[in-house]
Order: structure tokens, then C-alpha cells, then sequence
């Protein structure tokens, strides 16, 4: 957790740990930075308003190396407009919690983003599959793009993986909500758009193969 806020770092650090959860934490932006890259948590809790460095900034650098690039990230912030939202999902967050929130809403979402980014269970989720240049491996974690690995967060893989299953099949936001992001987890109106969009960016390309369908979703085109 980085989070400058000390008590409500006691408060989180209490309800995750009864739950189970190991909490570390960091009180200003380089600090948690630091200790992501040497712990490798298995999530990191960020708030926006840091000192030293702000959390969009430690965002922007998690996401940017390979060795934490897939840690999701649940930013937690007092802003709640949805510019906010918006810019924290764009620069590569997985989730957003507006402060104030409940003990029981944050374990509901930390068990949620940690759900999504576990390793799927069934033999047809867990196969690797393939679309034009696009190459998806869930058991490798693994995207490539002519054979260049390209960097997705959690929720990016997911989404991906979900219109790459199903190639021409038209998927509407709220089916790719509870899909890639779960029907527990609360999102904004343009969730999906922006993460479709970052999705396109990253696969360079071959982004253009996910096609919007106006009024309705998106789709994976189903030939190259």
C-alpha cells in the first residue's frame, strides 16, 4: 500500500490482514515505487496525492518495466470526478477506489482485481490462441504481436483474451465488463473505451483488428 495517509493505512493494513493478506506499505511515492520492484506484491494499493512522486507517476513507471509491469493496481484517491477515473484506467490501473470507502467494499474489490488476474482454471481458458499477428498465451501470461512481446496490464489481458476466444463474435460493454472486469466491481461509464483504446496503442499494428461496433461493442476482426 502507498498511502501517506497513516491512519488509514492501520485501518486498511487491519481488514486485509484479516483476511489473510501480508500488507506492506510506503508513505510517499518514490518509497512505494522501490518497493514494488523489490518485493513484487501480488497488488499494490496506490493512491494519486503523494508526496515526492504522485501515484500516477508510480503508475506510469510500474507499467513501464517488465518485471512489474503485470502487478495489478487499485488506486485509491479522494479525487472522484471521472476525469480522475478516467486518467488513472489510461495510464494503466486495474481499479479505482474513491475515498472514503468501507473496510468490506475495499476486501470486496482487493478479492476481485486478484480473482481477475489469477491464472484461469479451465482447459478452453488456459489454451493459447492466435489471430492474424497476435499471438495470446494465459498459461505464459504472454502477448505477442509478429513475435514481440507486448506489455498488458491485468485487465488489458483479460479483455484481449476474452474477443480473441471468440474472433468476429460482437461482445457489448457490459458483457466485457463482467468479463474481464467482474460484476462486482463498480466502473465508469467509458471503463472499456478506455481501456479498448490503451489495448489498441499497445498492439500497435495489429490494434486495428479490434473493431468498434457502434450502439452495440467490440469485436476481434476474425481475418488479418
Amino acid at each position: 500500500m502507498i498511502d501517506d495517509e497513516a491512519d488509514l493505512v492501520t485501518l486498511v493494513r487491519y481488514n486485509l490482514e484479516r483476511e489473510g493478506w501480508r500488507v506492506r506499505s510506503a508513505s510517499d511515492g518514490l518509497a512505494g515505487y522501490e518497493a514494488a520492484k523489490r518485493d513484487l506484491p501480488d497488488l499494490i494499493l496506490l493512491d494519486l496525492m503523494l508526496p515526492g512522486m504522485d501515484g500516477l507517476e508510480v503508475c506510469r513507471r510500474l507499467r513501464a518495466e517488465a518485471r512489474t509491469a503485470r502487478i495489478p493496481i487499485l488506486m485509491l484517491t479522494a479525487k472522484g470526478g471521472e476525469s480522475d477515473r478516467v486518467v488513472g484506467l489510461e495510464m494503466g490501473a486495474d481499479d479505482y477506489l474513491s475515498k472514503p470507502f468501507s473496510p468490506r467494499e475495499l476486501v470486496a474489490r482487493v478479492k476481485a482485481v486478484l480473482r481477475r488476474a489469477a491464472p484461469a482454471p479451465d482447459a478452453e481458458a488456459a489454451r493459447a490462441v492466435a489471430a492474424g499477428d497476435l499471438q495470446l498465451d494465459p498459461g505464459r501470461h504472454e502477448v505477442t504481436v509478429r513475435g514481440k512481446p507486448v506489455s498488458l496490464t491485468a485487465t488489458e489481458f483479460r479483455l484481449l483474451h476474452a474477443l480473441m476466444r471468440r474472433p468476429g463474435q460482437v461482445f457489448s460493454r457490459d458483457r466485457l465488463i463482467d468479463g474481464a472486469i467482474g460484476e462486482d466491481t463498480a466502473v465508469v461509464d467509458r471503463t472499456i473505451d478506455v481501456h479498448v483504446t490503451a489495448l489498441r496503442r499497445k498492439l500497435g499494428k495489429a490494434g486495428p483488428m479490434i473493431e468498434t461496433v457502434r450502439g452495440v461493442g467490440y469485436r476481434l476482426r476474425d481475418a488479418p
